[in-house]
C-alpha cells in the first residue's frame, strides 16, 4: 500500500447563484493560489475560463484548481450548479474524498440542493456544508439551522466557532453511541474521533459566512484540513474518467483521478481485461499511449512525467475513453447516472449544410457533456438532442457557433417519453441465413421504477458456452431498445437470458447480435407495453390566500400533494407532476402571486404516462414497419433464408421452452431453460415437438380429406403399405424414421455391452451411427430416449449433425412420445417406428405406421453401409460388422475381450458359476 499521499480531493457542490464559483474564488486567495480576488460579475473569477462562462456568469464546465492547506496537496474542483449541466457534476462526484455543499442562506434549502443531497448520499461522499451570504439581510442562523436538519439531516451541527463548547460536543455526541460514550466519560471528544464521525457521514459540519467577504471561509479551511484524513490507494494501477475536454487547440483531454499504483508518461493503457488478445464480453479492445500528463490549475497547467495515487490530472493520446470509465482495477466499477434528460429538440441547420458531417462533430460535443444526447433519426433524416432544459439549448447554439462557424436552431420542444412492461413474457429471436445461426431466448420481466434495464444470465454452460453468454449479454447492454407503443426508448426491465444455441461452423459474433436484438423485439411485440413520461417532483410556496388556486393547478396538471404546510403568512404544498404540464408554470406562478410566490422543480423520474392513449395516438408509430428494429426471426430450409413473423416465430425455434400467459410463474433458476408453470402437471399437453420439426423444414401442411395409408401385415414378413386413394400424393410425402434409442441399444449385441460398459459411449455411437445412415437415406431421423426417471426434467431436443434426438419430459416414456407422435401425424407422412418393444409394435400398426425391428434396422444399416462404401466411396468393405468397422481400434480390442469372455462363459457354465 502507498500511505500517507498527503493529497485530497475536495469538490464544490451548489444550486445556481449560491455562490460556489465566489467561495472557491476565496479559499484559493487564502491558501496563495492566486493574489487577487476575483468576481463572477466581474468576469474575471480564476476558474471562469471559458467565455461562455464569463458572459452568462454561471459554471458550466468543472474545472480544478490545487491549493496547499496544512500538511496536504488539496485538488479542489469546481462543479457546475445549474441543473441543466448536473451530469457534469454527477460525474465528478465518483472521484472526490470530501465534498462541500453550498447554500444560499438568503434562499435556504431550495429544490436543486436536495437532489444534489441526494447524490452526495448515494455516492458516500463526507460533506460539509456552507452557508453562503450571511450578509444580506433578513437571514437567520438559528432558523436555518432548522430548516437544514429538518429537509436535509439531522446531524448538521453547527462548527463555526464552537469547537470545545459544551453545547456543541453534546449535539456531536449525540450522533453516534460510542462517542457519547466517550464524552460521558471524559467530558470530550478527541479530534480523531469528530475526524472518523464526518468521514463516516454520521456528522455535517456546518460553516456560515459570506464568501464574497471571505467571512467565515478561514474555519471553513480549518475544518477541511483538521477533520479529514487521506485515503490508503493500493499498488496496483487504477483510474475513473470523470470528463473529457478539448483545449484550446483542439486537443482531446481525458481528466482523471488515479486511485491505485501511479500514472506515468506513455505508459499504455487499456480496456482489456487479462492477457487475451479479445475482450471475452465482446467490447472493443484498444490500447493507446498516456502522452502528456498536465496538472491543471484553472486555465493554466503544469505537465508532470509521473503522478501518484490520489491525484487529479488530465491525460493526452486517449481517444477511446469515455466519462465514467474505469481504468485498470476500476473496469468493471462504472457507475450509471442518476440524472437524465427529459426534453428533446430537432437541431436545425442553415440549408446546404452537412448532416452526417454535423452529426459527428455533435458527437465530440456530446464526449465533454454526458447528458446532451444526440439521436440520429434515420427515417427522418434528422438530428435530435435530448436535454435537461432551455439553459443547456442556449449554450450548445453558442457552443456550435464558436467551435463550428455554424448557427443552429431549434425546433419546438418536445418531451423525452419512455415505455416498459407490466408482464413477464419470454422473448426469442433466430439468425439463421445461409452458413449463419444464432438462436437466443431471453426472460423479459418488469423492473422496479427507476431501476432501468438490468441485464443477467440463467443459462446452463452446458447449454451454451461462457463466451457466447458473455457476448450475448454485451449485445444486451450495447443498444438502447425502441418500445413498440411510441418507439421510445425501453427502461425498468430486467432481461434474464435463459437459453440459446450455437454452430460449431457456422456461428459468428454478429449472429447472436441479430437474434438477440430480434428476441428482445419479439418480447416487446407481445408483452403489454405502458407509456412512460418523467415527474417533476415540486416546492410550491404561496401566500395564504392564493392556496386555493394552486391545488387547482395541480390537479389540472395530473399532479399529486400532500397536505399543506403553513408557515407565517405562506403555504407550502409539495408533490409530484408531470413535466409536459408544469414546465411553464413558473411564470404563471410568478403572475397570479404578484412575484411573492416560488416553485422549486427537480427531475424526479419516469411515471405511467397520464394521458397516454393521446401520445400514443399522436405519435403514431407503427412497430412492424421499423425496419431498424425488426420482431421476425431468419430461418434457413432447402439453402435459402425466409422472415417469419414475430407472431409465429415460436413456432420455428430449434429450443423449445413453455409458452407464458397469465396465469403462468416463471422459474430461472441455475438450470437455466427449465421454464415452469404453476399448473404444470393438471394436465397432460399433447407433445408439439415433432410437428414443429416437421413442419419448419416443409412448411404448414393441411390434413387430406382423401388418400390415406393401411398397413397389412404378414406374420414373419414386413408390412407392405398399400395406397388408397392418390398415389402420386402419398408417394410425395416426407419420409420419417423414428427410433426408440434404448431399445435399439439393448437389442444390439455390440451397443449392449458398450452400455454395460458407458452408456453415455452407446448413445454417441448410436447417434453416429444413425447419422450416417440418414445422410445416405436423406430422409428426417428423430431418435428419442427416456428421461422419464430424471426428476423435474423438461422434454429437450437437439440437432446432432443432420438428425434430431429428443430426451422426453418427466414421467414420459419414448413410447408414449412416439405413440402421440405417430396418432398425429401418419395422415401427412411417410412415417417408420425402429423398436423391438412387442406392445409398442401392436400400437404402431394400429396407427398405420410401418414398424422395423432393431434387427430389421441394423440390416438396413449394414446394407447401407456397403452401398456407401462400394458406390459412393469406391472401395469394399472390409468387414460384415458395421459397429466394428468405425469403433476405434482400442474399443474394438475392449469389446471383442467382453464378446469372447460372454461366449466362453455361455460354453462352460462351471466356470461361469464360479
Amino acid at each position: 500500500m502507498i500511505k500517507n499521499t498527503k493529497k485530497l480531493v475536495l469538490g464544490i457542490l451548489a444550486h445556481v447563484d449560491a455562490g460556489k464559483t465566489t467561495l472557491a474564488e476565496s479559499m484559493l486567495y487564502l491558501t496563495g493560489s492566486i493574489r487577487k480576488l476575483g468576481r463572477v460579475d466581474h468576469k474575471d473569477a480564476f476558474l471562469d475560463t471559458y467565455e461562455l462562462e464569463k458572459n452568462r456568469g454561471i459554471t458550466i464546465f468543472s474545472k480544478q484548481a490545487v491549493f496547499i492547506s496544512g500538511d496536504r496537496e488539496v485538488t479542489l474542483l469546481d462543479t457546475p450548479g445549474h441543473v441543466d449541466f448536473s451530469a457534469e457534476m454527477e460525474r465528478t462526484l465518483q472521484i472526490l474524498d470530501y465534498a462541500v455543499l453550498v447554500i444560499s442562506g438568503a434562499d435556504g434549502v431550495q429544490g436543486h440542493v436536495e437532489t444534489l443531497w441526494k447524490l452526495l448520499k448515494k455516492y458516500k461522499i463526507p460533506t460539509f456544508l456552507f452557508i453562503n451570504k450571511m450578509d444580506q439581510p433578513g437571514t437567520d442562523r438559528g432558523r436555518l439551522m432548522e430548516e437544514l436538519q429538518r429537509r436535509l439531516d439531522e446531524r448538521c451541527v453547527d462548527f463555526t466557532g464552537c469547537p470545545g463548547q459544551e453545547e456543541f460536543l453534546e449535539n456531536l455526541a449525540m450522533c453516534d453511541e460510542i462517542v457519547l460514550d466517550e464524552y460521558l466519560k471524559k467530558g470530550s471528544i478527541s479530534e480523531k474521533k469528530i475526524t472518523g464521525l464526518i468521514t463516516q457521514r454520521k456528522v455535517f459540519p456546518c460553516y456560515f459566512g459570506s464568501a464574497l467577504k471571505v467571512q467565515g471561509v478561514r474555519e471553513l479551511l480549518d475544518g477541511v484540513t483538521s477533520y479529514t484524513h487521506c485515503l490508503d490507494y493500493p499498488d496496483e494501477f487504477g483510474a475513473r474518467v470523470y470528463k473529457i475536454s478539448r483545449d484550446d487547440s483542439g486537443i482531446r483531454l481525458t481528466h482523471l483521478k488515479v486511485t491505485g499504483g501511479c500514472l506515468k508518461v506513455k505508459m499504455l493503457l487499456t480496456n482489456r481485461s487479462g492477457d487475451i488478445d479479445k475482450d471475452p464480453d465482446g467490447t472493443a479492445v484498444w490500447e493507446e499511449k498516456a502522452d502528456q500528463i498536465r496538472i491543471y490549475s484553472g486555465s493554466d497547467y503544469r505537465m508532470e512525467k509521473e503522478v501518484p495515487a490520489g491525484t487529479v490530472c488530465a491525460v493526452t493520446g486517449l481517444s477511446s475513453t469515455y466519462s465514467g470509465q474505469g481504468l485498470g482495477f476500476e473496469r468493471h466499477s462504472e457507475e450509471i447516472p442518476v440524472l437524465e434528460p427529459v426534453l428533446t429538440y430537432q437541431i436545425l441547420f442553415p440549408e446546404g449544410t452537412d448532416q452526417h458531417r454535423m452529426l459527428r462533430r455533435l458527437r465530440d460535443l456530446e464526449e465533454e457533456e454526458p447528458l446532451l444526447h444526440i439521436v440520429w433519426n434515420e427515417e427522418l433524416q434528422e438530428i435530435h438532442a435530448q436535454v435537461m432544459g432551455e439553459v443547456q439549448i442556449e449554450i450548445l447554439k453558442d457552443l456550435i457557433r464558436e467551435r463550428y462557424g455554424v448557427t443552429a436552431g431549434f425546433g419546438s420542444r418536445k418531451i423525452v417519453y419512455k415505455e416498459t412492461i407490466e408482464n413477464t413474457v419470454e422473448g426469442v429471436g433466430h439468425f439463421e441465413p445461409l452458413r449463419h445461426y444464432a438462436e437466443v431466448h431471453l426472460l423479459m420481466k418488469p423492473g422496479d421504477p427507476g431501476s432501468g434495464l438490468v441485464f443477467s444470465s440463467s443459462c446452463s454452460e452446458d447449454i451454451l458456452d461462457k463466451n457466447w453468454q458473455r457476448l450475448i449479454l454485451t449485445h444486451l447492454q450495447e443498444k438502447s431498445y425502441r418500445g413498440v407503443l411510441t418507439g421510445s426508448e425501453i427502461t425498468d426491465m430486467k432481461i434474464t437470458l435463459l437459453t440459446g444455441r450455437s454452430h460449431i461452423k457456422h456461428t459468428e459474433g454478429g449472429d447472436f447480435r441479430q437474434a438477440t436484438y430480434r428476441a428482445v423485439r419479439q418480447g416487446l411485440m407481445q408483452a403489454k407495453s405502458v407509456l412512460l413520461e418523467p415527474y417533476y417532483a415540486y416546492r410550491l410556496e404561496i401566500p395564504v390566500d392564493m392556496l386555493g388556486r394552486a391545488i387547482s393547478d395541480v390537479q389540472r396538471m395530473g399532479g399529486s400533494f400532500s397536505e399543506p404546510e403553513t408557515q407565517n403568512d405562506f403555504s407550502i404544498i409539495t408533490g409530484e407532476v408531470p413535466v409536459s404540464t408544469m414546465q411553464n408554470y413558473q411564470r404563471e406562478v410568478t403572475a397570479y402571486t404578484r412575484g411573492r410566490g416560488s416553485l422549486s422543480l427537480l427531475v424526479k423520474g419516469y411515471k405511467r404516462c397520464h394521458n397516454a392513449n393521446e401520445v400514443i395516438a399522436k405519435k403514431s408509430y407503427d412497430p412492424d414497419k421499423d425496419q431498424e428494429n425488426p420482431s421476425s426471426s431468419v430461418f434457413c430450409a432447402h439453402g435459402s433464408g425466409f422472415l417469419v413473423p414475430w407472431n409465429q416465430v415460436r413456432d420455428y425455434m430449434h429450443i423449445k421452452t413453455d409458452d407464458i400467459g397469465q396465469d403462468r410463474s416463471w422459474n430461472t433458476g441455475d438450470s437455466g431453460d427449465s421454464l415452469r408453470s404453476e399448473n404444470a402437471g393438471k394436465s397432460l399437453k399433447l407433445d408439439r415437438e415433432l410437428k414443429d420439426i416437421f413442419e419448419r423444414t416443409y412448411g404448414t401442411t393441411q390434413r387430406k380429406k382423401n388418400g390415406y395409408a393401411k398397413t397389412i401385415r404378414t406374420a414373419g414378413q414386413r408390412e407392405e403399405k398399400k395406397n388408397y386413394g392418390k398415389e402420386k400424393e402419398e408417394s410425395r410425402r416426407p419420409e420419417y424414421l423414428l427410433v426408440d434409442g434404448y431399445n435399439i441399444i439393448f437389442s444390439w449385441e455390440e451397443l449392449s455391452d458398450l452400455a454395460a460398459y458407458d452408456l453415455g459411449a452407446a448413445r454417441s455411437k448410436l447417434m453416429d451411427i444413425l447419422s450416417n445412415y440418414q445422410g445416405y437415406k436423406n430422409n428426417t431421423l428423430i431418435l428419442v430416449f427416456d428421461a422419464y426417471k430424471v426428476e423435474g426434467n423438461a422434454e429437450k431436443t437437439m440437432k446432432y449433425d443432420d438428425i434430431y434426438v429428443v430426451y422426453t419430459k418427466e414421467a414420459e416414456t419414448a413410447d408414449q412420445y412416439i405413440e402421440k407422435a405417430v396418432h398425429r401425424m401418419e395422415h401427412r407422412y411417410n412415417l417408420t417406428v425402429a423398436t423391438s418393444d412387442a406392445l409398442e409394435q401392436i400400437i404402431i400398426m394400429g396407427q398405420g405406421a410401418i414398424r422395423m425391428s432393431a434387427m430389421e434396422l441394423k440390416e438396413e444399416i449394414q446394407t447401407a453401409n456397403i452401398e456407401i462404401s462400394t458406390t459412393y466411396l469406391n472401395r469394399q468393405p472390409h468387414s460384415k460388422n458395421y459397429l466394428f468397422d468405425h469403433l476405434p481400434k482400442d474399443l474394438v480390442e475392449l469389446m471383442e475381450e467382453i464378446r469372447l469372455g460372454k461366449k466362453n462363459r455361455k460354453n462352460n457354465p462351471q466356470k461361469k458359476k464360479k
